[in-house]
């Protein structure tokens, strides 16, 4: 048993006296071209902003540059790099996010992983997270916490994920337009203008404007987003901080295909049937318009004291057409998060503690017509649903003798659903007002980490969590309410390592990990496409992940400050997962217990190289491989493992001081293999397919003026 050695694991290494460096220092310095972090890189999560090397925790760190080496319309390429994480498209910008097997939960969205947008709770009050509002151009950093992150977090025991935009470099201003073209009707556009001021101060806005035909039938899309981010530092004692954000997002739902339809055509959408017409007749399609509006602000009362606080609002309008409903949702919600932080000594040694809270709330308006053509027919139901959620936590670091770093916390969690009926059809029942409060939740985390050398460290953890249902499993789209589903809840025991070796030209990290999950929260469709969800018992979720770089070839220096650093290397990262449920009996009485978990691959690789010269020449090949997954509970049905191999080449080079050139192109999917990226699990019928778009390729430029 994984967490009955983990502690005992760790304790038993050997005390190396350590090289003397100020706390929290590194002797590495950072290169933001690795695909996997530098032990050195600064950690966000969890609160006390510590290199990754002394973070005692599973974290995976994604830059600009690795966005940058794949195609930039979508991210799953990039973030599918971390070992452990899966980010798939069940259709062109729909995200469903995995992190440890998540996606049992996930049929479509992202459920039981919690996104930050900045300071900003990104994951809404109910549980919703609108990945698919944001462009892959804007962002410049994230950051994946694997496992319970509910210490410091809240819900959630899946993971959390931490999302920044670019920003500028101090003392530098440009600006910048950028175009590419691509297979299957893509076209995109982005223009962005920046100015980086002393210290931390910047402002940045960008504007994206993506549009794709789409591989399959009825899968066009239609992308425009517009973001502004800055930072203002008052005096040396006040941080301000702006992020505002509004998207216009169209695309179109092809729906999933049965094993036969796939094989002979993947390009063609659902079909319809003698009684039930396809997505095409129906008109399937998402729109929706979202606008963010955050602050924060930043107060450092002294050296020991500083405190953060963070309000946001947020609106959001969705239209959506499926097969059998058509659903208008108008949403508006905010709320905030404030810390305090101390760092101190205690007996003589580095004490940092930090508390707060977060709150959140939302009121949504939600209506479901009958869909006859695309249109909105006959009225389902009129629900007004109000959600309130929040917790407050404390956490605290302290550094032992001998190299070791000790940290405990833990949060304290509510949830309240509040659901008015306000009308429905005669099959429902009308005028009635349904309460759900979850009962509180109190999530611990103990972590414990061993510095072995001034480059290589180990660490311990058992954290715990839990996972309300989110308001589309409280209230799925058949109109029924779901009292009976319970939170999730889950403890989770880690061990891991990572450093740098052969004088830093090597990077490795290492993780195992013990996951048990209790009130397993499991989906399915019915006969009509409804997606429904229920409890399945325990799940029992072990696995290994493996992540390395290494050079290769690597010349002293790079000869333009642009330009990738020069040098040849090689990544890698690889994930092994033997995740099985434990107890589970389905409604109808099967025994599902000991089967693997559903839309889980037990392995999974990424690898690839990154070459570059000093004229500027760039190449970037990219293997990934998934093996066979389950489709179904009973582990009847299989998607076929497939490997896939992608390639992004260009020149990106400043010429006259100041203008700013990147000229690429590159190939996705290049074997031209057909698989199914993103499936619909337990789908009634066997539609599980939803095809990736075969062979296909790209090219563009990326212009910038520096103005200083």
């Amino acid at each position: 048993m994984l967490h009955r050695y983990l502690l005992a694991a760790l304790l038993s290494l050997p005390s190396l006296r350590l090289a003397a460096q100020a706390p929290g220092a590194s002797p590495i310095s950072s290169d933001t071209t690795n695909a996997q972090a530098l032990p050195s890189a600064t950690v966000v999560g969890y609160g006390q902003r510590l290199p990754l090397r002394r973070t005692a925790a599973g974290v995976g760190v994604i830059d600009q540059t690795i966005i940058q080496r794949f195609n930039e319309t979508s991210l799953a390429s990039a973030v599918n790099t971390l070992p452990g994480v899966r980010l798939e498209e069940r259709a062109t910008a729909s995200y469903r996010i995995s992190v440890r097997g998540s996606t049992l939960r996930s049929p479509f969205g992202v459920r039981n992983v919690k996104l930050y947008y900045f300071d900003i709770p990104f994951t809404e009050a109910n549980g919703t997270t609108p990945l698919n509002i944001l462009d892959p151009a804007q962002l410049g950093r994230i950051e994946v916490l694997k496992g319970p992150a509910g210490s410091v977090y809240g819900a959630g025991t899946g993971g959390v994920v931490r999302l920044e935009n670019r920003r500028p470099a101090a003392g530098q201003s440009r600006a910048q337009v950028g175009y590419s073209v691509g297979s299957f009707g893509l076209r995109r556009f982005t223009a962005t203008a920046e100015a980086g001021g002393q210290g931390t101060d910047y402002w940045r806005a960008q504007y994206a404007h993506q549009q794709l035909g789409g591989y399959r039938q009825q899968s066009a899309m239609r992308r425009d987003v517009f973001a502004v981010d800055g930072q203002l530092s008052a005096s040396d004692k006040q941080t301000f901080s702006v992020h505002a954000l509004y998207t216009d997002l169209y695309y179109q739902l092809p729906g999933g295909l049965t094993r036969a339809q796939f094989e002979a055509n993947p390009r063609q959408a659902r079909p319809g049937t003698a009684t039930a017409p396809g997505t095409v007749a129906q008109q399937g399609s998402y729109t929706s318009q979202t606008g963010l509006l955050g602050l924060t602000h930043e107060y450092r009362f002294s050296e020991r004291w500083r405190t953060t606080a963070t309000v946001y609002g947020r609106t959001s309008r969705v239209a959506t057409p499926y097969l059998v409903d058509w659903q208008r949702d108008a949403a508006l919600g905010g709320g905030g998060r404030a810390t305090l932080n101390y760092r101190g000594t205690l007996g003589g040694r580095v004490l940092r503690v930090q508390g707060g809270g977060e709150f959140q709330a939302s009121f949504t308006d939600s209506r479901s017509y009958l869909n006859v053509g695309g249109n909105p027919t006959t009225l389902r139901y009129d629900d007004e649903i109000t959600t309130r959620t929040g917790f407050v936590f404390a956490q605290a670091d302290y550094e032992l003798p001998a190299g070791f770093l000790l940290t405990a916390g833990a949060s304290y969690n509510r949830l309240r659903y509040q659901l008015a009926r306000v009308s429905s059809a005669a099959t429902n029942p009308t005028g009635y007002v349904v309460e759900q409060t979850f009962r509180p939740e109190v999530s611990p985390r103990l972590a414990l980490l061993k510095e072995l050398t001034p480059n290589i460290s180990a660490y311990a953890s058992v954290s715990t969590g839990y996972s309300p249902p989110s308001e589309a499993e409280f209230r799925p789209s058949d109109g029924s309410i779901n009292r009976d589903l319970q939170a999730e809840r889950g403890t989770s025991y880690e061990l891991g390592s990572r450093g740098t070796l052969l004088g830093g030209r090597l990077i490795f990290d290492v993780a195992l990990f013990d996951l048990e999950l209790r009130n397993t929260i499991v989906s399915r469709t019915d006969a009509q496409g409804f997606q429904l969800y229920a409890n399945s018992g325990d799940t029992r979720q072990r696995g290994a992940e493996v992540a390395a770089s290494g050079w290769l070839w690597r010349p002293a220096a790079p000869a333009d400050a642009l330009s990738p650093a020069a040098g040849l290397r090689l990544w890698g990262s690889y994930a092994y997962n033997r995740f099985r449920f434990g107890t589970y009996e389905s409604a109808t009485g099967q025994s599902f217990s000991g089967n693997r978990l559903t839309g889980t691959a037990p392995h999974t690789l990424s690898a690839g190289l990154d070459f570059s010269q000093d004229l500027g020449f760039y190449a970037s090949p990219t293997l990934s491989h998934q093996a066979m997954i389950p489709l179904n509970d009973a582990n009847t049905d299989y998607a076929a493992s497939y490997w896939i191999l992608g390639a992004r080449a260009g020149w990106r080079r400043t010429i006259f001081s100041q203008l700013e050139l990147d000229l690429y192109a590159g190939v996705d999917n290049a074997t031209d293999r057909r698989y199914s990226l993103g499936n619909d699990l337990n789908a009634f019928g066997g539609r599980y397919f939803q095809p990736a778009a075969a062979r296909n390729y790209y090219g563009g430029a990326l212009m910038g003026w520096r103005l200083r």
